[in-house]
């Protein structure tokens, strides 16, 4: 309401000023640009309800001036539209040209991420689908060991120990199984994520079952928070699988040491394979994807990885801000 007052207000002064315009002083024609100006700035900033409506209504004082006096009623018709109703009409299409543009900006923007999602979808799905892909294919390869494990067992030829290591590789091929299925379980789900893992200790254990020699120091100690617990395991993890494969029936020493605010975790184990150095450095601990994806994890916690080839030994360390506060992706 208070626009069109405004307007209004405009229009009646411009009116008044179009009379008598036999002898028109400098200050109403300046007045008369003083008026056009604002009735631009009201149509560029101050819209109302029924604008054509109300500008309309306004021209009939000067249409009727015109038909009682034309001399007098066309100076005041005529101010009215150069003065007020054309300026008015200029502001008034420049402040829908800049909403105009505004919202499609807007709409581009929209579009921009309804695309987004539906590429995310897609990949969702394609990720999905791999998965399923993933768990089919190693499921299957998976059981076919732990049959071949059982039926090894079974044999009436075979030693005692060798009877316990078949029996060993069908409960690991039966482990190995039930993960698969649990991750990929973790890829469908939409829900919240079951984050338990297995720690360093676990992990440690399992490569000992498996025949490596591992030595540990300063594995005790208090709870670490959950995302740290499961990145040092992980670690440890990667580790023992890259010093299983380069370094068969080799010692493993793993350091951790912890303070208030930091766990560091060394890993250390010789090279026992022929490759050179600079081989040997193509496939050191950071390089393979398993390990390069430990750096990521890594780096997520605020902490520092390094992983390198000195002489015929590789080392593995990582550095991990102990924040109490961090919870479970």
């Amino acid at each position: 309401m208070r626009n069109g007052a405004a307007l209004v207000v405009l229009a009646g002064a411009v009116q008044i000023n179009g009379l008598f315009l036999d002898e028109l002083p400098l200050w109403r024609q300046a007045l008369y640009l003083v008026l056009a100006v604002l009735s631009y700035l009201h149509g560029r900033h101050l819209p109302f309800p029924r604008e054509w409506t109300v500008l309309a209504a306004l021209a009939v004082p000067g249409v009727v001036f015109t038909l009682v006096d034309f001399s007098v009623g066309s100076g005041v018709l005529g101010s009215f539209v150069l003065a007020c109703a054309l300026p008015w009409s200029a502001g008034r299409f420049r402040r829908q040209q800049a909403e105009l543009l505004v919202a499609s900006a807007e709409r581009v923007t929209h579009l921009e991420q309804e695309q987004r999602l539906v590429a995310e979808r897609a990949e969702l799905r394609e990720r999905t689908r791999i998965a399923a892909d993933i768990h089919d294919s190693l499921g299957h390869d998976l059981a076919l060991i732990a049959l071949r494990a059982g039926a090894l067992e079974l044999a009436g030829d075979l030693s005692e120990p060798n009877r316990r290591s078949a029996a060993e590789l069908r409960a690991a091929a039966a482990t190995a199984t039930d993960r698969l299925r649990s991750t990929i379980g973790v890829l469908r789900q939409t829900g919240p994520i079951d984050s338990h893992t297995e720690d360093a200790n676990t992990v440690v254990d399992s490569a000992r079952s498996a025949g490596m020699t591992v030595t540990t120091h300063g594995f005790d100690g208090p709870p670490m928070p959950p995302l740290v617990e499961r990145t040092v395991s992980y670690v440890v993890r990667e580790s023992l699988t890259n010093a299983a494969r380069h370094a068969p029936g080799a010692e493993v020493v793993i350091r951790m040491e912890r303070t208030p605010t930091l766990v560091d975790v060394t890993i250390d184990n010789p090279r026992t394979d022929s490759l050179p150095l600079a081989a040997a450095m193509e496939s050191a601990p950071g390089s393979g994807v398993g390990l390069a994806g430990l750096r990521d994890r890594v780096h997520l916690l605020d902490g520092t990885f390094h992983a390198n080839a000195e002489q015929r030994r590789f080392i593995v360390r990582a550095q991990i801000p102990l924040d109490p506060n961090r919870g479970t992706p």
